[in-house]
């Protein structure tokens, strides 16, 4: 069974077709239809499945194919799942997408069978080898077993009127509209920038005090939306003292939660976390370079890991050739724009360079623009997840209700696909999907500041 996947490039703002629209483009049955290209293996495989293609289906070589739909106006392609790389988007067809872990392979229209043709001992042999299961690519070039699917998000804070909103509604309602994201993932990241202390008070709405903790019970939130890696590069992790810090600690080792970028000293703080899931290695590391600098751990004292770049770098280095994919994260120098400047493009970057292959700010209140840069995706801000920042007309943007929740696929422990998801906060507390109409508004915002970067 091969699958073949629908897709344009990052940049574009279609996100699903049908198989009727695909079929219509695919024929020329409609004007304009887009130009879709492919190679030709893949025009012979979908050929009895599509119909006769019109005009404007195009054959390159594969290594063409990228450069092609970059360069041409609602270009499409259509690909070999093993073909995928984070430049593509994938475009879901009837609400199947082949990176999604709810992936349903027998409704899927674009797969075609393949069989063997040769002599009776040898077609044996190559069965009995593919039975005892040595050679799974044979099988299919999209197994389940070899996929990773990992969940990115902003700022949690659980604090202020989300808290409030907690208690009023349930530890759980944040995360309602948008849970079915998060646990759907097989790893789920959440940077939570405040520390739980048993001593916490009761919230107060904002504006409130800047001094922050969160009560014990809220970690019931993190339970609910399947929390499986926490960052911890907050400015805000020792403001009820380091006991908090370490209280909090202990409620993640108990859970069995990997956690990074905080520590009982520096040496645990800015050490990163490994995780392997079906044959995926993955390594997160992080670090913040804000302060205010009584938060940052030392050889003596518990803390936030400060942004040693020349040890980061070489860590990232070492992490790589010992085959690790690594995601590095920032909690940067906060600020309310969409577009990047140099320092912070050198700042991410030198990421990049030393081996990281998903550089992410977990800063920004304010989201922020994306690029591609020498192999690897950098997302300078995503904005804020579980937070209360939705004023309208006052000192908060009202930019920081809108959220980005990152879905990054790995398979056979490559990084294939990101998959960028839209939110909006509700309630001072709960964000929930963006309608098509504000998620298209949000895209052009970020797209249009965006400089894509290492592009075909």
């Amino acid at each position: 069974e091969w699958i073949y996947a629908l897709v344009a490039p990052f940049s574009s703002l279609l996100d699903e077709m049908t198989l009727a629209d695909l079929e219509g483009a695919w024929q020329r049955l409609q004007e304009p239809s887009p130009v879709i290209y492919l190679e030709s293996a893949t025009l012979r495989a979908l050929e009895p499945l599509l119909g006769l293609p019109g005009g404007n289906v195009q054959v390159l070589p594969a290594d063409e194919l990228l450069a092609a739909v970059w360069d041409t106006p609602d270009a499409l392609a259509l690909v070999p799942f093993e073909a995928l790389e984070p430049r593509w988007k994938v475009i879901a067809l009837d609400g199947q997408s082949p990176v999604r872990n709810d992936f349903q392979a027998t409704t899927y229209p674009l797969k075609a069978y393949y069989g063997w043709q040769g002599k009776e001992e040898a077609l044996a042999a190559l069965q009995m080898a593919v039975v005892d299961g040595d050679f799974p690519q044979l099988i299919s070039n999209r197994d389940p077993s070899r996929m990773t699917v990992l969940i990115m998000t902003g700022v949690t804070a659980l604090v202020r009127a989300t808290a409030v909103k907690m208690e009023e509604k349930g530890m759980t309602y944040p995360g309602e509209a948008v849970r079915e994201w998060l646990v759907n993932a097989d790893l789920t990241h959440i940077s939570n920038e405040v520390s739980f202390s048993p001593v916490c008070p009761d919230p107060v709405s904002y504006p409130g005090p800047l001094i922050f903790c969160s009560k014990p019970e809220y970690i019931e939130l993190l339970d609910d939306v399947g929390t499986d890696v926490i960052e911890l590069t907050g400015n805000h992790g020792v403001d009820w003292g380091r006991d908090a810090l370490a209280y909090s600690l202990d409620l993640y080792r108990q859970r069995g939660w990997a956690y990074y970028a905080a520590g009982e000293d520096i040496f645990q703080a800015r050490e990163a976390v490994t995780i392997e899931h079906n044959g995926n290695k993955l390594a997160f590391i992080g670090c913040n370079p804000a302060g205010p600098e009584f938060i940052w751990a030392t050889e003596t004292q518990s803390g936030v890991a400060n942004c040693d770049y020349p040890w980061m770098w070489e860590r990232i280095r070492q992490l790589t050739t010992e085959g690790y994919q690594v995601i590095a994260t920032f909690q940067y120098f906060e600020t309310y724009r969409h577009y990047v400047e140099p320092f912070e493009e050198r700042d991410f970057r030198s990421m990049a360079d030393a081996g990281a292959v998903i550089v992410s700010g977990s800063q920004a209140h304010h989201p922020m623009a994306m690029e591609f840069y020498r192999g690897s995706f950098i997302h300078y801000g995503l904005g804020n997840l579980f937070f209360d920042q939705m004023h309208k007309g006052g000192l908060i943007p009202d930019a920081t209700r809108k959220e980005f929740i990152d879905r990054y696929v790995f398979y056979n422990n490559r990084h294939i696909s990101t998959e960028i998801l839209t939110a909006m906060l509700e309630d001072y507390a709960r964000p929930r999907p963006m309608t098509a109409a504000e998620r298209y508004e949000f895209l052009t915002e970020i797209f249009t500041v965006t400089r894509w970067g290492d592009v075909p």
